[in-house]
């Protein structure tokens, strides 16, 4: 689901440099001068529209080639442009966040937020993986600005744009056998590398310290955080991890599900199988009314398990080698799914016990749906139908799925694993969606006031940005999330699965809902990617 929309102003120029205010601070990248803006208050540097990668105009479906270096300063006040995807649903509660940007192929631009350049501080860097699954978003969302993570835990924040879709994940080796499309079925996540690669490079110019990189992402973020940690490419260029409501749930394509969805792309744009340069000859407006057209919808695409840019599932059958050594904080909201599944049909929020079997067969495949409503009946004695529905699809879309990476992660008995859970409730649109996915960007980024469309306003909404942001910039500085102001919060087991309950009082509570659990990973099963 995309937190930011498809299109506004501010584009940065790929070419010459524009004119800016001479005393607005100046980033010397390993590429060439940039030259920002400063926070409202003074005491951080912003950065937008920073170019990590060429533009790949003319270069579909290969790996990005590196920036030509450039001289005078060129602007980054302004972000740059969106990667090119399908129109993102309207989401009233994300209003707060929406900055609608062009699209274009040239967009691997990355934003940095940091209270200091080259001034030999080592501060953690913290690099942000958009949600949107593989398909939609931006690293320009309001709710993504670092402004206050920076000025709270003095640590430099990093957003960044990266390839979508058919023009990031197309797998080409089932069609054609040319070396330069050969890693077309992870380019996105190849474009993540290479702004890794960036901010390795300019750890020093940015105020960080290179040795000290969390990734973070929630939604399809979080996925994107998962897959990386099984990238060989991706060893060495981040030290910490944090998955928010996606984890795993996204696992790789095999390629034989993977050709099958290319060569209907193929068949839509009325192409033979095989005509990559006729595919990548289509103007960027008319191959998006293709993918819109095809079997994906421009909305089905993973990265693909090719062997060689990825050469297994990330956490499946355990969890990858690649980064055993990577603390890992985990964890999901209570209530995942009243968001999606509530926009997609408001009747949900209302349901009769006799409309639930059928309900609950569309969310758990071949899965026993009686048997599962019988025990989630029996889990939560006082829930209504509804509730056991929402329940039900947020176990299998997001709690299941966390709940294995945490369980296979620690069972490396190497790098540590926290496990937390967001069950504070929004007032917004009367309550009703209690705590529902992605309200936890609010607090994670300390941005309550750019997100009050999702939030509403009051004392409880600072507090749990105090309490989340802190402990997600305490982990990014040490691998630990504790902070002087949560309870204790011990490393995640599957002998005490210990979960910390982020709510205006926090608890850790050991195996939360442990007869919801014990049922549903009992039932439902882990889903195939073949």
């Amino acid at each position: 689901m995309s937190l930011a929309g498809c299109s506004t102003t501010g584009a940065v120029d790929a070419g010459a440099a524009e004119t800016v205010a001479s005393d607005s601070p100046v980033l010397s990248t390993s590429l060439g001068p940039v030259r920002g803006t400063t926070s409202e208050a003074g005491d951080v540097m912003i950065f937008r529209g920073v170019r990590y990668g060429a533009s790949t105009e003319g270069m579909r479906f290969q790996e990005a080639a590196d920036p030509e270096p450039w001289r005078a300063a060129r602007d980054a006040t302004e972000f740059g442009p969106d990667c090119p995807q399908r129109p993102s649903g309207d989401v009233p509660v994300f209003a707060s966040w929406v900055n609608d940007l062009p699209q274009s192929e040239d967009c691997l631009f990355l934003n940095v937020w940091t209270r200091g350049t080259n001034d030999g501080k080592k501060r953690p860097i913290m690099v942000w993986l958009h949600g949107g699954g593989y398909v939609t978003g931006s690293g320009s969302s309001h709710g993504y600005d670092g402004t206050r993570l920076a000025q709270r835990g003095d640590v430099v924040v990093v957003t960044i744009n990266h390839r979508l879709n058919g023009f990031g994940y197309l797998y080409l080796g089932g069609v054609s056998g040319d070396p330069k499309y050969a890693h077309a079925g992870n380019l996105g996540s190849l474009d993540a590398i290479k702004a890794l690669e960036w901010v390795r490079d300019n750890a020093a110019a940015i105020g960080g310290d290179p040795d000290n990189v969390t990734i973070f992402g929630e939604s399809g973020g979080a996925a994107k955080v998962s897959t990386l940690m099984a990238m060989e490419a991706a060893d060495g260029l981040f030290d910490r991890a944090i998955a928010q409501s996606g984890s795993m749930s996204l696992a790789g394509f095999e390629p034989r599900l993977a050709t099958a969805l290319t060569k209907n792309i193929f068949e839509t744009a009325g192409l033979e199988p095989g005509d990559v340069e006729g595919l990548a000859a289509l103007p960027m407006e008319d191959y998006v009314k293709v993918l819109m057209k095809s079997r994906t919808r421009a909305a089905y695409f993973r990265p693909v398990v090719d062997g060689s840019s990825l050469t297994r599932q990330p956490f499946s059958p355990d969890a990858t080698p690649v980064s055993a050594d990577i603390p890992l904080l985990v964890g999901t909201n209570r209530t995942e799914m009243r968001l999606q599944a509530g926009l997609a049909d408001p009747g949900n929020f209302s349901l009769a016990w006799d409309q639930l079997p059928e309900k609950i067969a569309g969310v758990v495949g071949d899965a026993d749906a009686d048997q599962i409503i019988a025990g989630m009946r029996a889990a939560h004695p006082d829930a209504d139908a509804s509730e056991i529905f929402f329940q039900t699809a947020t176990f299998q879309n997001y709690r299941g799925t966390a709940l294995r990476q945490a369980e296979r992660k620690s069972a490396q008995n190497q790098a540590p694993v926290y496990m937390y859970r967001l069950d504070w409730e929004t007032p917004v649109a009367g309550g009703i969606l209690k705590s529902p996915h992605a309200l936890d960007i609010a607090f994670v980024f300390d941005n309550v006031a750019r997100s009050t469309s999702y939030t509403g306003t009051g004392p409880d909404q600072q507090r749990m940005a105090d309490l989340m942001s802190e402990a997600w910039i305490a982990f990014a500085k040490t691998g630990n999330p504790n902070t002087p102001v949560l309870p204790q919060w011990p490393r995640y087991t599957q002998t005490n699965r210990a979960t910390m309950i982020f709510d205006t009082d926090p608890e850790v509570v050991l195996d939360p809902d442990k007869a919801e659990r014990e049922l549903l990973q009992s039932l439902l099963s882990e889903g195939r990617s073949q």
